[in-house]
Order: structure tokens, then sequence, then C-alpha cells
């Protein structure tokens, strides 16, 4: 497949060796895909980031965010580059970059579209094996692809970070149809979470549920908790444990 790549920012940190671009990825017909792209010179796998709430993270040509600056997958980004991962940020796509935006978008077919197409084009940019990572409502986003695209020889494995576990208003994580995934699933999630749709207490469903070969539950405690339960800065987001969380996620990413 033939990719036409708009680069619309380059900028080579001379000082770390990390070069860092936003990539315009045309996917669906007339839509085109944003991303943010850090890579140090060698890396050892490919981490693909889906922020949390409604996705719109608004990224500029500079590489700057309009929104999610907080989410603990944006702003963790630089330490996984440090463990000599490639960070790649998924923005929403050219016909979401209003309104909603990801809302009752990410368990759809045209989100699984650009997510194949995000995956294809990586593996044109280096041979490291590519792994999905969400957090919060971008779990639901990880968790459709890794059920739609299980096919995607490129793609490795899939991190659930504080899952949507319950929610009235749409199909949580627990309801989707995870026994079919196949690949390697690590589950992160604090044993505080006091976000209403994230309990603890509903995580052994969770885990039961997924089928996978090999899947294992990483449970956080500590750190600290500040405003809305749901929000980056609680214990939702890890809030205090940023390096021990990348770290145990990058070594298992590794190792994997």
């Amino acid at each position: 497949m033939r990719f036409f790549i708009i680069l619309t920012f380059l900028l080579l940190n001379l000082y770390s060796d990390v070069i860092s671009k936003v990539v315009d990825l045309p996917t669906r017909h007339n839509i085109s895909q944003r991303l943010l792209v850090l890579s140090p010179y060698m890396p050892k796998a490919v981490v693909v980031l889906f922020a949390g709430g409604h996705g719109g993270l608004q990224i500029s040509i500079d590489g700057k965010f309009g929104w999610g600056t907080n989410n603990f997958l944006i702003r963790t980004r630089e330490l996984f580059v440090d463990k000599d991962l490639m960070v790649v940020i998924v923005d929403a796509p050219s016909d979401k970059q209003s309104g909603l935006y990801l809302h009752n978008f990410r368990q759809t077919e045209e989100h699984a579209k650009d997510i194949t197409h995000i995956v294809e084009w990586i593996s044109t940019q280096t041979a490291a094996p590519i792994w999905l990572i969400g957090t919060s409502r971008g779990v639901e986003s990880v968790a459709y692809a890794a059920i739609k695209l299980s096919e995607l020889e490129h793609v490795h494995g899939f991190i659930f970070t504080s899952t949507i576990l319950a929610d009235t208003k749409s199909q949580s994580v627990i309801e989707m149809d995870i026994e079919r995934i196949v690949k390697p699933v690590l589950v992160v999630h604090h044993k505080n979470d006091e976000c209403l749709h994230c309990s603890f207490s509903l995580i052994p469903s969770l885990m039961n549920k997924l089928k996978t070969f090999s899947k294992e539950l990483y449970a956080v405690e500590g750190g600290q908790t500040y405003g809305d339960p749901c929000n980056a800065f609680g214990y939702h987001g890890f809030n205090g444990l940023e390096k021990e969380v990348v770290g145990k996620i990058s070594k298992w990413v590794i190792s994997h």
C-alpha cells in the first residue's frame, strides 16, 4: 500500500537524538489522521497512545496540544521515549475535530480502519514491534482494535490502563468481545481508582473475560489524588507514580 504523508513539523533534538514530527496520514476517503511521533534513534518497540476523555487532542502543526496535556499518556510521552520506545500519539481524525470528537466513535469500523492505516504506516518507518496503549476512554479504542484487527501481524499486543469497566451510556470494555483478543494484554489499574466507571472491584471480571495466552494485571498502589476522581491527577491518572507505571509498561513491552 502506498502512503502519501504530509510532514507538517520536523525537529531533531541534537542533544537527545530524539526526532519529533507531526504527520497527517490519509486514511478514509478525504479523511486524514494527525499523529505526533517521537522517536529515539533506534527504538526497541513502538507504543501507539490513545488518550482518554473525548480524545480530541487538537495537535497543532508544531506539535502542541489544544487539549489533553495533563492526560496520563500525554504527559508521560517523554518517559516512554527515555525507555527507548518510539511514541505515536493519535489525535481525533480530521472529520472529528470538533463537537464530540471521539465520543461514540471509538467502537466503530471507521475508527478501526484509521487505526489499521496508522499501524501499516508505522511498519514502513521501523521494524520494531508495535503496541497499542489506551488510558480510560482510550482503552475502548485499543480494545476495539484488539478485537477487530487481530490479524495485523505488526501489532504485538495491547496495554489497558485505567480501563472503563462500567458505563450506562456506552458499552464498557468488559461488555465488549474481549475474549476474542489473542495477543498479549497488560492491564494496569490503581487499586484506589475512585472513578465511577473504573472501580477496581470489577477488575476480576475483566481479567476472567480475557482469554489470551498471555495476560497480566499490574495493580498500582500509592501516589496522590486531587479533584475529580476521574481526572488526570486522581489515582485514575497514576498521579505521582508516572515513572513507576511507565517503567513497568516499558519493561513488559520490551520483554514480550
